[in-house]
């Protein structure tokens, strides 16, 4: 087995391509790219695929050995041309609002290599103080270790390509559906270090405007895979709330908080949902979770 001492060579250990996505994240891309830098696995590159920024994303980018470039027009098909360009064995996708703890790298790299998984879900969690952010925390927790709501982001590259990278068409809903893809031929495992969101600068207001905007992809989504509408079609009732309900008991101010924003969440979905496809898909597609 690949040993990880530090007498080893460093051109012993597999590569792994970081690719990072970016659009306007001057606030956080630097955060991301200094957890990256200060891992304990040292074999890697990071390429950086930004959609047209506006503002100083790519001048703090360029402070790093970072390869850089232009793609659009959204999230799935720049991890792609990301992909495409990478040299690495293995291929860890990631947001520019997260940041890694240190040994996340190589432990995905162990994990992998011990096991016969060609993917690998990462423990996340959610960071920052404002209540919409302690909402997001509450809601995460819940999520933890269930592999219908947590989504791999470390793949052997082979299996990538084989399955032809993230669905182009899907802009929210392609974290789930490759790895759900994927899962019908080849299992995934799962390591404990986190990936920490930092959602600081998350507003209600920006929230559920993501929700509007992303639902109208969950179409797509829900036709390409119905037999999972049931556990992620719905946001309000889900079973892993019941699932954890003494969450609820141990902080029920923060668990009527999580409430509100659930349903406000909810709203703004269906709206999205109706405005992408009409009333009459999203009536036959919300049938299907009382089938």
């Amino acid at each position: 087995m690949l040993s990880f001492d530090n007498s080893m060579q460093k051109n012993n250990w597999p590569k792994v391509s970081v690719i990072i996505t970016t659009k306007n994240e001057e606030k956080v891309i630097g955060r991301l790219l200094k957890s990256i830098f200060n891992q304990t696995y040292h074999n890697y590159e990071v390429i950086l695929v930004d959609n047209k920024s506006t503002d100083k994303t790519l001048q703090i980018a360029k402070n790093f050995r970072v390869k850089i470039y232009t793609k659009g027009p959204e999230r799935s098909a720049q991890r792609n041309f990301g992909a495409n360009k990478s040299v690495g064995q293995y291929l860890l996708f990631l947001d520019a609002d997260m940041e890694l703890s240190r040994s996340v790298l190589k432990n995905c790299v162990r994990q992998i290599l011990s096991s016969k998984a060609k993917m690998i879900t990462i423990a996340e969690t959610t960071v920052g103080n404002s209540w919409v952010s302690k909402v997001r925390k509450f809601e995460r927790e819940m999520y933890m270790e269930d592999p219908k709501y947590e989504v791999p982001r470390f793949f052997d590259r082979k299996v990538f390509f084989e399955f032809g990278g993230y669905d182009t068409k899907l802009t929210g809903p392609e974290d789930y559906d490759l790895p759900f893809r994927i899962s019908k031929k080849y299992i995934a495992s799962r390591i404990n270090q986190y990936i920490y969101h930092h959602e600081e600068n998350v507003t209600l207001s920006s929230l559920l405007k993501k929700k509007y905007y992303y639902s109208g992809q969950g179409a797509i989504y829900a036709e390409k895979h119905p037999e999972l509408i049931k556990t992620q079609g719905t946001i309000l009732f889900r079973r892993v709330y019941l699932k954890n309900w003494r969450k609820f008991l141990s902080s029920p101010l923060l668990g009527l908080a999580f409430l509100f924003v659930r349903t406000l969440e909810t709203i703004s979905a269906v709206l999205g949902f109706i405005n992408k496809v009409g009333l009459k898909k999203f009536i036959s597609t919300a049938f299907n979770l009382f089938k």
